[in-house]
């Protein structure tokens, strides 16, 4: 599997995405401004002619919602393909179908939501309408839903078990309605196509209780007219906000992005602070104040928020990277894909490789046409939950001695508290941190976290280790941000240290941790 960002526009397009007829991140729709969708904390507005250093202290004090937070300290999501193309055994529907083939013989959304939570995963989004436009909900404005197949006699409702089970568990709860429907006679009519849109997006946010994540992507075909639907997201943004004011908005939102890959795997660098344009905003601000706007954009570049890129900002934003994949090959259930299910090593390392670059994992686990998750893919999520659990148990440092730069702080770095934080005393923004074990511990992962909640802040760090009287590297990186794994081969060593090299102002560290990976068959 590739490592890298798969971006728009090259010929490694994922397949979900290459079938995409059209997507645009400008110019889509009205913005909405950043006085409906910003706070003061997780917004900053750059005064022209700005010395970088200004605008570095500006970064660095970006910090995130108090949804963005919650959103961020998840870190692993569920997502649940499925609906008529469950059925019809294809990934994207043409909104032909008839609602007759939605028939589930053992649908039970109390397994998915357990298969989900023993894998970890903490919040569950599901497929309330796809492409092909079949609510899985009776919507009101469409005979093209579960209100007209044979399952539960017509009287069923798929996004109200999800939500429920999701409740009885205790994760969160999100929808994923698709923008584009290739049922609807009213798409490329823009006017009337919103219209409809708000109507089912309305029912999704009033019907089902707390409403925890609300997911948009940007796929957009022609309508029966020919003509291109132009999406009203600031209406669609504004009615969120009303109805579900603690959701956060993603990917083609305002709270979360993507990250630009459906593999898995994040940037090795990855800044949540990011620089966004003024836009031309048609709306005003309550007080009468010309606000920024925000419009959904291509932010899938290798570097997003380095200096170089902050540096000619007009506006920085808290904007951070969700990053999606599915277990399968696919998004929806094939039987032809029963044997294709990613490993727990395959997990681990994609883990690794997203929750561990800074970002939010959202993992695809589809059912089968039964209504329930596969045998394969609950196995497989069984023994990476174990796989997770068994590596992150023992923290070595734990038994160390540390000392160095504010050692009177380092307690914070092991008290498992994610609001206490160790940083430096007065304007330093380099640090070094030693640790001294009795004797030599085998290791080969390396966790770091920011406290987020003050901003992220470091931009370069390296762990070395003492091999005789000289200090040798073990593993550096950039950014931290919520959370930095680095994998490394096992390592045996008495005498670390971590050095900060570069960072924004003081830089802050919530945790640190040494860890030996467990191992797994398939492990690479």
């Amino acid at each position: 599997m590739k490592k890298h960002l798969i971006r728009l526009g090259r010929l490694e397009w994922p397949k979900r995405l290459g079938q995409l007829l059209a997507i645009s991140f400008l110019g889509m729709a009205p913005r909405a401004g950043f006085s409906q969708l910003y706070t003061e904390k997780n917004y900053a507005k750059i005064a022209a002619g700005s010395s970088e250093a200004t605008i570095v202290r500006q970064a660095a004090n970006v910090t995130p919602s108090p949804r963005q937070l919650r959103w961020q300290q998840l870190e692993l999501t569920g997502f649940i393909h499925f609906g008529i193309n469950t059925f019809t055994n294809k990934e994207w529907g043409d909104g032909t179908e008839s609602p007759q083939l939605f028939n589930p013989t053992a649908l039970d959304a109390k397994q998915w939501v357990r298969a989900c939570k023993e894998g970890g995963v903490k919040q569950v989004i599901i497929t309330a309408k796809h492409h092909d436009g079949f609510c899985l909900w009776p919507s009101k404005f469409t005979e093209h839903s579960v209100k007209n197949s044979p399952w539960k006699n017509g009287q069923g409702d798929v996004v109200k078990e999800v939500a429920e089970a999701c409740r009885a568990q205790g994760i969160g709860f999100g929808v994923y309605l698709s923008p584009w429907d290739r049922n609807s006679k009213y798409f490329g009519d823009s006017i009337q196509y919103n219209n409809y849109f708000v109507n089912q997006l309305t029912e999704l946010l009033s019907n089902y209780g707390r409403v925890d994540e609300v997911w948009f992507d940007g796929a957009n075909g022609e309508g029966p007219t020919g003509k291109k639907q132009m999406y009203d997201f600031n209406r669609w943004y504004t009615l969120i906000r009303k109805l579900q004011p603690t959701a956060a908005i993603a990917v083609m939102g305002p709270d979360v992005r993507w990250v630009g890959t459906e593999s898995g795997y994040g940037r090795e660098t990855e800044w949540s602070v990011v620089p966004l344009e003024t836009q031309s905003q048609d709306k005003v601000a309550a007080n009468s104040q010309q606000q920024a706007g925000f419009a959904p954009k291509n932010m899938m570049e290798d570097d997003l928020g380095s200096r170089a890129k902050i540096r000619q900002a007009q506006n920085l934003v808290w904007y951070p990277a969700e990053i999606d994949v599915s277990i399968r090959p696919g998004w929806f259930y094939h039987p032809a894909e029963d044997t294709q299910v990613k490993t727990p090593a395959q997990l681990l390392d994609i883990y690794n490789s997203s929750v561990g670059r800074n970002g939010v994992l959202l993992l695809n686990i589809p059912p089968d046409t039964r209504g329930l998750i596969s045998q394969n893919d609950l196995v497989s999520l069984k023994a990476w939950k174990a796989a997770l659990d068994q590596t992150y148990a023992n923290n070595l440092l734990k038994s160390a001695k540390i000392t160095g730069t504010n050692a009177r702080q380092t307690k914070a770095l092991l008290d498992a508290n994610y609001n206490t934080h160790w940083t430096t005393t007065g304007r330093d923004t380099t640090a070094v941190l030693n640790f001294t074990f009795a004797a030599p511990q085998k290791f080969d992962v390396l966790q770091l976290q920011e406290n987020i909640t003050v901003g992220q802040r470091i931009e370069q760090f390296v762990l070395e280790y003492k091999h005789g009287e000289e200090w040798k590297t073990v593993a550096a990186g950039t950014t931290v941000g919520y959370k930095r794994i680095l994998k490394f081969e096992p390592l045996q060593a008495q005498y670390l240290r971590l050095r900060i090299t570069a960072s924004r102002l003081n830089p802050t560290l919530s945790a640190i941790g040494l860890y030996k990976q467990a191992e797994l068959p398939g492990s690479k």
